[in-house]
């Protein structure tokens, strides 16, 4: 069946193919976000057991984790990229596509005389000309920016050890904060009872 399918049509099936990539990295994404909450309270329970060695495979975890979410952030912007490439090329073919349309009636209209072909193929060779040329500066700018993310990442690492020490505490004062609250809601729940105790006793 796909051999019948049109030029629109298999063009609608590929970008579909790439919004199901682009929603299968933001998943992951935001599944390592959830990773690394969850990495953070098991720190927590380790370091308030006092397990020091389970304290140490999170704090590895973590650092795994967001040395994975930083990779993934990095596909999904260079696919993002890769599809507004597309869409300017679709967009110049198009472009090209109605020119030559054009070109064909403005020759069939004249007759086809060499001056005018001789000006429509000028055109066609200069517009060419510049959206080769700007394909070659984005193709270039894109692989230096590519080379430069890469050599930039890979002496450092994703997270550090302090980082995580700091989200771990922060981690810890939020729970602590809780649990304070809750005391004070249940000695002003228990209070208001002995009050109302109180007066029904009188």
């Amino acid at each position: 069946m796909g051999l019948f399918k049109s030029k629109e049509e298999r063009r609608i099936e590929r970008d579909i193919k790439i919004r199901q990539g682009i929603r299968r990295i933001e998943k992951s994404i935001a599944e390592q976000n959830k990773f690394t909450d969850e990495f953070v309270k098991n720190a927590r329970h380790a370091k308030q057991i006092g397990d020091q060695t389970s304290y140490q495979f999170v704090r590895n975890s973590l650092k795994k984790t967001a040395a994975i979410k930083k990779l993934l952030e990095r596909q999904l912007l260079a696919v993002r990229n890769a599809l507004l490439i597309k869409r300017q090329a679709e967009a110049a073919a198009d472009f090209a596509g109605a020119m030559k349309i054009m070109a064909a009636e403005v020759g069939r209209l004249y007759g086809e005389t060499d001056l005018a072909k001789t000006q429509m193929d000028w055109e066609k060779a200069m517009a060419q000309s510049q959206s080769m040329e700007e394909r070659m500066a984005m193709f270039l700018d894109g692989m230096e920016g590519a080379a430069a993310a890469d050599v930039s990442a890979a002496p450092t690492e994703a997270i550090s050890d302090e980082e995580i020490d700091r989200m771990i505490a922060a981690e810890e004062q939020v729970g602590q904060a809780r649990e304070a609250q809750q005391m004070t809601d249940l000695r002003a729940e228990l209070a208001k009872l002995k009050g109302e105790g109180q007066k029904e006793t009188k």
